[in-house]
């Protein structure tokens, strides 16, 4: 079986031994097990990409296999990947598991948060290894849509409703991607040969730039939406702030990259002409999602909703720097969505720990919790210093690697919204040191703080995973930098060709 379809198997396998089990204890070992062997395969995967670069496999894509679906219109199960897409599995293999142990405890209904959360994950992994844009496409939706039921009922505060808003503008978001892609697939034969869906293929020939024109901002704005682009960026606040830890764990680690992948592997890749006549527009919103998103953070009172309002302004950070199409910035675009991927979710995972146990998410019913669960608010100092761009952890070398390309621009326009996004670095240190010094330092407000238990083994294992990838990408990050620059050439190039 081919390596690809195992990263789907594997949940779906999952999923089916949950349904046969009775109770908490059950669904989660089920759970654990299955996501260890797809973290296990995701890993083998990894070393096998970097063997058969080292051994001098050229081919775009790697471990492809092409399966017809439906004929009429050319669909097909086509999958492969490069060094991106293997990036992104390895995050999304690494935020599941973490996920899963962050969920230890969820007694209500709990096989049916399981195969919701694993249903979304496998979503997510099919959109990454897909290279057939209906398939992907289908994919997308089976990972968006369980988040309306992961909200709606295991969620808390005004849950319905925040569910209800996630899902309308993501639906939203879809429709107009709909759009897109049908608008690709039929001017994918401009010389009247067959239409195809398939990536590779179109990006060979030149879609008219008419038709470019047209569905670009379709394509670009549907995947935008799902990025937090302003001002489409409503729906994310209130759906971090109401959903589950595990699920805000998946939502901003790994739901939200969709958005940045498809905005480059199917809009800029496949209609560049467009991309480069419309990139100013779409700068200027990232800009904005960088710098209000940053400003949201600093008066927000709710832990979640800081880290919410911090997401907008990171995956801002990931569009702004792909629409910048160099190599530096976009590849320093890529790293930042592997890298904030794996802070939310720390962020994340931290806050539910905390909130279980003080019951409140008001930072300023807090204090001094440094002396009562010291494992869980150094964690919380790492995550914060990785957000604010400390070197030795991802969040330094996403940014400057993304601030330096944005700054090889030579005009004024570029040289000016890389100033103000670089301006958010400050104010990102504002809100995160601001938030540890009111919740870790100073006296215990509350006595009946004084008391509480600090990690648990499965939340140590949670934490732990995902700071030891921050880490590892922070120390050594060249052979991932390597790795994504090897797949961003025939992008970049591509969009070079048609440089205005």
């Amino acid at each position: 079986m081919n390596i690809l379809t195992l990263l789907i198997v594997i949940p779906v396998l999952t999923i089916t031994g949950i349904l046969f089990t009775k109770d908490l204890k059950g669904a989660r070992l089920v759970s654990a097990i299955g996501m260890t062997a797809q973290l296990v395969v995701a890993a083998i995967l990894v070393f096998m990409y970097l063997g058969a670069r080292k051994a001098g496999v050229t081919d775009e894509m790697l471990f492809t296999a092409d399966y017809m679906w439906f004929k009429t219109l050319n669909i097909r199960y086509a999958i492969g990947v490069d060094g991106i897409a293997v990036a992104m599995i390895a995050l999304t293999a690494v935020v599941v598991f973490a996920g899963i142990f962050a969920s230890w405890e969820m007694e209500f209904l709990s096989r049916e948060f399981f195969i919701s959360l694993i249903l979304l994950a496998t979503g997510v992994f099919g959109f990454f290894i897909s290279l057939d844009l209906f398939t992907m496409f289908l994919f997308y939706e089976v990972a968006v849509i369980p988040m309306y039921l992961l909200i709606g009922i295991w969620g808390s505060g005004p849950k319905e409703s925040s569910a209800m808003k996630l899902t309308l503008m993501l639906m939203g978001g879809s429709a107009l991607l709909m759009v897109g892609i049908f608008g690709i697939y039929f001017n994918s034969a401009p010389d009247g040969g067959p239409l195809t869906f398939h990536i590779i293929e179109i990006s060979k020939i030149q879609i008219p730039v008419e038709a470019q024109r047209f569905f670009f901002p379709f394509t670009f704005v549907g995947f935008g939406i799902l990025g937090a682009l302003f001002p489409f960026h409503t729906w994310s606040p209130d759906g971090h702030a109401s959903a589950p830890t595990a699920v805000s764990m998946l939502h901003a680690g790994v739901l939200m990259k969709l958005g940045g992948y498809g905005a480059f592997r199917v809009a800029m890749f496949l209609m560049p002409e467009a991309a480069h006549e419309m990139a100013w527009i779409f700068i200027i919103l990232t800009s904005i999602s960088v710098v209000y998103g940053a400003f949201g953070a600093i008066w927000q009172k709710d832990l979640k909703y800081i880290n919410a309002y911090s997401s907008v302004s990171h995956c801002g950070l990931v569009l702004f720097a792909l629409l910048m199409m160099n190599e530096t910035a976009m590849d320093g675009g890529i790293i930042q969505m592997i890298s904030h991927g794996l802070m939310t979710a720390l962020f994340f995972a931290l806050i539910g720990m905390i909130y279980g146990r003080t019951h409140t998410r008001n930072i300023y019913e807090m204090g001094g919790l440094m002396k009562v669960i010291p494992i869980l608010s150094v964690v919380y100092v790492i995550a914060g210093l990785a957000s604010l761009g400390l070197p030795g952890l991802s969040g330094f070398v996403a940014e400057m690697t993304v601030f330096v390309g944005a700054f090889q621009h030579t005009d004024v326009f570029h040289r000016v919204v890389t100033i103000l996004a670089a301006s958010s670095i400050v104010i990102t240190a504002v809100y995160i040191l601001r938030v540890v010094g009111i919740l870790l330092f100073g006296p215990v407000k509350d006595p009946h703080f004084e008391h509480l238990e600090d990690a648990q083994w499965y939340e140590k294992l949670s934490m732990y995973t995902l700071v030891i990838a921050i880490a590892g990408i922070g120390i050594a990050p060249l052979w991932l930098s390597n790795t994504i620059l090897d797949s961003l050439k025939p992008i970049v190039e591509k969009l070079a060709q048609v440089a205005f």
